[in-house]
């Protein structure tokens, strides 16, 4: 495709993404900084700035539609996947779904640098192994997003700065060099 169509391509889905999490709520729902779409536009834009591929971007634009175990709010059931998928494709949902299943007190403390993470899934129960460029992806939306609410909740940042940082940190090389760059300056 040829990049001013391309360009224009990705506006067109980027309007529709925005007015889909629009009509489900998220610009009326409170989140630090603002509202929940808000919060969602600058991790995006953060993923978008660290050079993530487009089914990364748009994961990290949806990434809080099913809920996260840091943030209840749904905007949609897990019933309704293939809407999401519709919207913004396999890829990057299968990304939404890792991110919003991950069961933090678990996965968290297994981040070690290596790609072999037994991951368990907060609404399964179940545990697996995801694929590394998965594992990859969902490390990268977890800094933009943990990035992003300590910035603008400073609570937070003073409660669990430290804590994030040593995670992230562990992430190692799993985390893009723009990434890593961003969790130094903010959490060091």
């Amino acid at each position: 495709m040829a990049p001013a169509r391309q360009q224009a391509s990705t506006g067109k889905a980027q309007s529709a993404i925005e007015a889909f999490l629009r009509d489900r709520g998220a610009a009326q729902m409170p989140h630090p900084g603002g509202t929940l779409l808000e919060h969602l536009r600058r991790v995006q834009r953060l993923l978008v700035d660290w050079g993530a591929n487009p089914a990364v971007q748009s994961a990290g634009l949806c990434h809080a539609a099913y809920g996260t175990d840091g943030f209840a709010p749904s905007l949609l059931p897990l019933t309704e996947r293939a809407t999401l998928v519709a919207l913004i494709g396999e890829e990057a949902e299968a990304l939404v779904y890792l991110y919003a299943s991950c069961d933090r007190a678990t996965v968290y403390p297994r981040i070690d640098g290596t790609t072999e993470v037994a991951f368990r899934d907060r609404f399964t129960s179940r545990e697996h192994r995801p694929p590394p460029d998965d594992l990859r992806a969902f490390l990268e939306i977890t800094a933009a997003n943990e990035l992003d609410v300590l910035t603008h909740n400073r609570e937070l940042a003073r409660q669990h700065g430290p804590e994030l940082c040593g995670f992230l940190k562990r992430a190692g090389s799993l985390l893009s060099p723009a990434a890593q760059d961003a969790v130094a300056r903010q959490l060091a």
